[in-house]
């Protein structure tokens, strides 16, 4: 994977992996919201994608939500303006969900191009 910020992939906050593109952290602590005690963990560029982002992340045990997607969806011109579309993780949960950014980014859920998924039903 590559960095597509611009292209609508995602950065990272929270503890720092080294992963490339979307990264887990790329030397980015994560960002409090005053007065709440959810973080942001990753920040994307298309909605879409912090759906997916944040769909990992409720799969792998964090109650993981995404803010600004619908002012994105509405316009994506003003993505930049507002800093992508967020995705949010509390505070007791950030080293799981750098993990699981992490394991994103090397590739650990991509499927094979080939696999069977089964016949549809």
């Amino acid at each position: 994977m590559n960095n597509l910020l611009g292209a609508g992939a995602c950065t990272g906050g929270g503890a720092d992996s080294g992963a490339p593109g979307h990264s887990a952290g790329a030397g980015m602590e994560a960002e409090a919201l005053p007065g709440r005690d959810l973080f942001v963990v990753a920040k994307c560029m298309v909605p879409t994608d912090a759906h997916l982002l944040a769909g990992c992340l409720v799969a792998g045990g964090v109650p993981a939500v995404v803010a600004d997607a619908h002012h994105v969806q509405a316009d994506l011109l003003i993505a930049p303006a507002l800093g992508g579309v967020r995705i949010l993780a509390p505070a007791s949960y950030l080293v799981q969900a750098a993990e699981i950014l992490a394991a994103y980014e090397r590739g650990d859920y991509a499927l094979d191009d080939d696999l069977d998924v089964g016949e549809p039903v």
